[in-house]
């Protein structure tokens, strides 16, 4: 509670530009402290919050005022490697989880970032370097144990799976975090895994067109066992910058990024093999020591951007708040693509490649110019692109019921109304219940 000597560093989030002042944070060990948070909460209508690994990007896991029931302390895992299936606590961060699944040569397809947490990521999607290969977090999520409200002012256990609550769970695969009630565990399916090849390419900053039109270009064509990103930086930081991932060898790798290496005139390249936990920490670094205040926010390519597109991006690279302003881009498609929009909440299934629009600073005077930039380049952007991606959350998208879950958004209310009818779990985006359906008058007859 405010007062307390550890409360200053509990409030903070991973985004530093969010600056908020909860009431009370309660680090919750078991399933039944967070029945009882919740619980407390509704008793004394306080609002609450949820949170996880703290990355929600505009802070949507705090609140001034109210609780924030807090699950990292949860962080259990237990591997069936028999069965391919691992039991996870949602508080644990993905770093930690990549190394004990590795333990037994297993792991999820996720993020890159270590030390976001698991729940926010499967939740919305999650989207990594195995994508390709084995879609999204949420595609290998088989159940999820939740905290709902109930009755007036109570809450309990549930869980969703294919037999129990199965609407819950199909909005639980991309309907984002902190809707419906607190994910307390999951259910992966879980493949095995061993060495992989990586690679990195370096262009000098002129070479922005060139890099970026080649890559599009090129990593449809290879096969789904490569995902692979590209990092355009501003002309202040002054380099392009390509990674991926391949479920293969070193020498099959250096065949297939050939059509990258004929584009421009790149200054580095590196290639190898290497155990799969060593790739995460690979991954991991350019996630490390960035600037602490940022915005950020995403759109979807469902084709490849002409060249008037790719020069919005030069234009806004070159004219950059900062030197850390960057936009960064992955592939998707392959087993992404493979189900149908409708058959989970995640519905953006056919885009081509995800970008990610971002600017950090160090100085809140920084803040504007750096927030107008990021929502500048996403309208220029609009033209070639569409969606957004709800773990890239922006409060400056109007439309964000359609950016973020499309034709799936009604469904999403009516399964809220189902499971929080009063509205428990809100936040500035978040699902609203749908609207009880209005019972047909009978002739003659009056309300």
């Amino acid at each position: 509670m405010p007062g307390d000597p550890a409360y200053p560093k509990a409030r903070l989030e991973f985004n530093r530009r969010v600056n908020k002042f909860p009431r009370v944070i309660v680090f919750c060990r078991s399933v039944r402290d967070v029945v009882n948070a919740v619980k407390w909460a509704r008793e004394r209508e306080v609002r609450i919050r949820v949170r996880s690994g703290r990355h929600s990007y505009e802070g949507f896991s705090t609140l001034n005022g109210g609780i924030v029931i807090d699950v990292s302390p949860m962080r259990k895992v237990s591997i069936d490697r028999h069965k391919r299936i691992a039991t996870v606590q949602t508080g644990i961060p993905l770093g930690m989880l990549y190394s004990k699944l590795w333990t037994k040569r297993l792991a999820i397809p996720a993020g890159t970032a270590p030390d976001v947490g698991v729940a926010g990521l499967a939740l919305g999607g999650g989207i990594g370097l195995l994508s390709r290969k084995y879609g999204l977090t949420c595609d290998s999520l088989k159940s999820v144990e939740m905290v709902v409200a109930s009755g007036t002012n109570s809450a309990k256990r549930i869980v969703a799976d294919n037999n129990r609550n199965a609407d819950l769970l199909w909005a639980s695969r991309g309907g984002g975090g902190g809707n419906f009630g607190i994910a307390t565990s999951f259910k992966f399916r879980v493949k095995p895994i061993r060495d992989v090849a990586i690679y990195r390419i370096l262009w000098p900053w002129k070479d922005l067109e060139a890099a970026y039109s080649a890559w599009q270009a090129w990593f449809p064509t290879v096969t789904d066992r490569l995902t692979t990103t590209i990092d355009l930086q501003s002309r202040q930081e002054g380099k392009i910058e390509s990674t991926g991932q391949l479920l293969g060898s070193a020498d099959e790798l250096k065949r297939l990024i050939q059509p990258l290496l004929r584009a421009g005139t790149p200054i580095e390249v590196s290639v190898r093999t290497v155990p799969f936990i060593k790739a995460v920490e690979f991954f991991a670094e350019s996630d490390l020591n960035l600037a602490p205040k940022f915005k950020i926010s995403g759109t979807y390519a469902f084709k490849p951007l002409p060249p008037e597109g790719i020069r919005v991006l030069r234009r806004f690279l070159a004219n950059a708040p900062n030197r850390h302003a960057s936009v960064w881009s992955q592939s998707l498609a392959g087993a992404v693509a493979r189900i149908p929009p409708t058959a989970t909440a995640y519905v953006h299934r056919q885009a081509r490649n995800i970008l990610e629009l971002s600017s950090r600073w160090f100085k809140d005077e920084e803040a504007a110019r750096n927030a107008d930039w990021v929502h500048r380049l996403r309208q220029a952007l609009k033209p070639y692109t569409r969606g957004d991606y709800v773990n890239f959350p922006d409060l400056s998208i109007r439309d964000w019921q359609q950016a973020y879950y499309g034709v799936n958004f009604k469904r999403l209310t009516r399964i809220k109304r189902k499971y929080d009818p009063r509205n428990v779990f809100r936040f500035a985006q978040s699902i609203p219940p749908a609207t009880a359906p209005r019972t047909a008058l009978r002739k003659g007859s009056t309300r």
